[in-house]
């Protein structure tokens, strides 16, 4: 199975960064509003954040595969709960590929397969290079029009 971009740490680092600011500046709010600890709480939960949610980018890299065979897409992922997805071709609807701001910051891509179902109809693989993001959506548009030819992407 193939692994990620080894870039996508730094863009799952910084989502981890962003989120530990919040939380960060909500503490710091709460302290200086209603709580008056007199300590510096908000500063110990956004390094205490920061540091799990670096943990957690490194942890994620280490278990994110994937492989596209001739029958469907597979994945394995999950830090605590480990998920593995099967994604049959006839299954596809469409396939994109997208670059969030960080992502483009950092040269990376994603694809998105986009299946027919009524819960989570949609699989993401982070952390490619974009050239790859699009070898790969190029090959599954054909994996799926090869096995459903009325009706695929």
């Amino acid at each position: 199975m193939e692994t990620l971009d080894p870039r996508v740490r730094v863009v799952w680092f910084l989502g981890a960064l962003a989120s530990a600011l919040a939380v960060g500046v909500a503490v710091f709010v709460a302290d200086r509003l209603a709580l008056d600890l007199g300590v510096r709480v908000d500063l110990l939960v956004f390094v205490a954040l920061a540091v799990l949610g670096g943990i957690v980018a490194l942890l994620r890299y280490r278990v994110w595969r994937f492989e596209v065979q001739e029958d469907a897409l597979y994945l394995e992922r999950g830090v605590l709960t480990r998920v593995t997805s099967v994604v049959p071709f006839v299954r596809v609807q469409h396939v994109d590929t997208q670059r969030g701001p960080v992502e483009r910051l950092v040269g990376l891509s994603s694809v998105v397969v986009y299946t027919a179902g009524s819960r989570g109809a949609d699989v993401t693989v982070p952390g490619l290079a974009p050239e790859r993001a699009d070898a790969i959506q190029q090959r599954l548009r054909a994996l799926a029009i090869e096995s459903e030819p009325e009706d695929a992407v």
